[in-house]
C-alpha cells in the first residue's frame, strides 16, 4: 500500500493556516520594541556614571567644608557658591558679562573658520602651497599666543579687537590641520568619476569634495567653537577688560570672593557645555542635509 504525498499547495486554506511555524521569525514590530528598549538602556547607562560622579564630588566638596575646618577663602561651602550663582543669574552679572565672552569667541572662531577652510584646502591639493605655508604654521603653533598680545595691543591698543585676533590664533591651527586632512583622505576614485562624468573647479568641490570632507570640517568647527571660549577668556585675562567672564574671575581674586570665582567658573563651564551642545545640533542637521 502506498502513501500518496501532499503538496503544500494542495492543501486547503485552513489546513494551510493550521500548518506548523516552527522556525519563522518573531514579528517586526516585536523586534523593533525590543530594540527601542535596549537604545534607552543603554543611554539611561550612560548618564548615570556622571550622574552618580557629581553627586560624589558635591558630597566630599560639603563634608570637607563642613566637617574638615577648610577655610572658606581656599573652599567654599557649595551652598555659598550656589548662592552666589543664584543672586548673579538674578541680576544679570553672569549673563551680562557672559554675552561679551560670547561675543568674542564667536568673533575669533568666525575670523579662523574663515581663513581655516581655504587654507586647509590649498595644503590639501598643492604640494607647493602646503610647502610655503606649513613651516608658517607650525612656528606659529609653537608660540604661545599669550606671548603675541603684547605686539597685538601695541598695534591695535587695549580693547576687544586684540582679544578677537588671539582667539582666532588660538583656534586656528588645529582648525586648519584637521580641514587639510579632511580634504587629504577623499576618496580619489569618486573623485575621478566625477570628473569623467565633466565636473571640475567650482561644481567638483561643492558637490564632491566638499561633502566628501564635510566630517572632518564638522570635527574642526567642534574643536574650533569650544577652545573659542579658552581664547575668549585668555584674551580677557591679559588684556585687563572691565567686562567678560575673565573679568569677574579676576575680579573675584582682587577680592578675595572665593564664591564669585567658583560660581563663574561653573557659568564657564556651562557655557562650554552649551556650545559642544551646540556643535553636536550642528553635525546633526549636517548628516541630515547630505
Amino acid at each position: 500500500m502506498s502513501v500518496k504525498t501532499i503538496a503544500p499547495e494542495e492543501l486547503a486554506p485552513d489546513a494551510r493556516a493550521s500548518a506548523p511555524t516552527a522556525g519563522r521569525a518573531p514579528a517586526a514590530p516585536a523586534n523593533k520594541r525590543g530594540q527601542t528598549v535596549n537604545v534607552v538602556t543603554r543611554r539611561i547607562l550612560l548618564i548615570v556614571p556622571p550622574l552618580l560622579l557629581g553627586a560624589f564630588i558635591l558630597i566630599s566638596w560639603y563634608l570637607g567644608t563642613t566637617y574638615g575646618h577648610v577655610p572658606s577663602l581656599i573652599l567654599p561651602a557649595p551652598g555659598d557658591v550656589f548662592a552666589t550663582l543664584s543672586d548673579g543669574i538674578v541680576s544679570g552679572l553672569f549673563l551680562s558679562n557672559a554675552l561679551v565672552t560670547i561675543q568674542e569667541s564667536l568673533v575669533g572662531f568666525m575670523l579662523a573658520l574663515g581663513i581655516a577652510l581655504p587654507l586647509g584646502y590649498g595644503i590639501a591639493k598643492s604640494r607647493l602651497f602646503a610647502a610655503t605655508v606649513q613651516p608658517y604654521l607650525a612656528a606659529g603653533q609653537a608660540i604661545p599666543a599669550i606671548v603675541i598680545f603684547p605686539l597685538l595691543t601695541l598695534w591695535f591698543g587695549y580693547g576687544l579687537i586684540p582679544i578677537f585676533i588671539l582667539c582666532m590664533l588660538v583656534v586656528l591651527f588645529p582648525m586648519v590641520i584637521t580641514t587639510a586632512l579632511g580634504f587629504q583622505t577623499i576618496d580619489q576614485s569618486l573623485v575621478d568619476a566625477a570628473r569623467v562624468e565633466g565636473a571640475s573647479g567650482w561644481s567638483m568641490l561643492a558637490h564632491i569634495e566638499f561633502p566628501l570632507a564635510l566630517p572632518a570640517i564638522l570635527a574642526a568647527i567642534r574643536t574650533g567653537l569650544t577652545l573659542s571660549i579658552v581664547g575668549a577668556i585668555v584674551g580677557e585675562f591679559v588684556n585687563q577688560v572691565d567686562q567678560g567672564l575673565g573679568f569677574l574671575v579676576l575680579s573675584a581674586r582682587d577680592q578675595f570672593d572665593t564664591a564669585l570665582l567658583f560660581a563663574t567658573l561653573i557659568v564657564m563651564a556651562s557655557l562650554a557645555t552649551l556650545y559642544y551642545g551646540a556643535s553636536w545640533l550642528l553635525v546633526k542637521l549636517a548628516e541630515a542635509i547630505y
